[in-house]
């Protein structure tokens, strides 16, 4: 869904949010409105506020449980590091296990599920011929492989 439901959104600085119609000219009582609009920007000294319960009623349970370890981690190391630096280090701690774990499943998965002659499924890996150019050594390139070595996909080095 749109952040406005589909409504088109408004926008509550008015027509003197930009210069030109500024210049234009405005009445002392759009000036006054400009004026208090300008000091209702400004944020209070301890906004912003982060409410607890908030947050709480807004996450899903499950993402509160898998983010909890490095919550308690970064929490205590936000005197040492700053508020800002800590959120920083917090998200890139997270990113960089997500990628260490799909690194590692990506490898057992082609290490233990590769594609030979004992199953039907999984990933089915080539190896391509090497480039040799002219003038290069082993040019032109000719294969050792008999006929019999096509398609045999492991199955004359099985221990069977």
């Amino acid at each position: 869904m749109a952040q406005t439901a589909g409504v088109k959104p408004m926008s509550i600085a008015g027509r003197v949010v930009h210069e030109r119609e500024r210049c234009i000219g405005m009445t002392d009582a759009e000036r006054a409105w400009r004026k208090q609009w300008l000091k209702d920007q400004i944020l209070a000294p301890n906004e912003p506020v982060h409410v607890e319960e908030y947050w709480k009623e807004r996450t899903n349970p499950i993402r509160r449980f898998y983010r909890k370890p490095l919550d308690v981690l970064f929490n205590k190391l936000t005197p040492m590091l700053g508020q800002e630096r800590a959120q920083v280090y917090r998200y890139l701690t997270g990113k960089m296990i997500l990628l260490g774990f799909g690194v590692l499943a990506t490898t057992y998965y082609f290490k233990y599920n590769g594609n030979d002659w004992t199953k039907k499924g999984g990933w089915r890996i080539l190896r391509t011929k090497p480039t040799v150019l002219p003038g290069q050594p082993g040019y032109p390139f000719k294969s050792t492989k008999t006929d019999s070595d096509y398609a045999e996909r492991g199955f004359k080095s099985s221990p069977i």
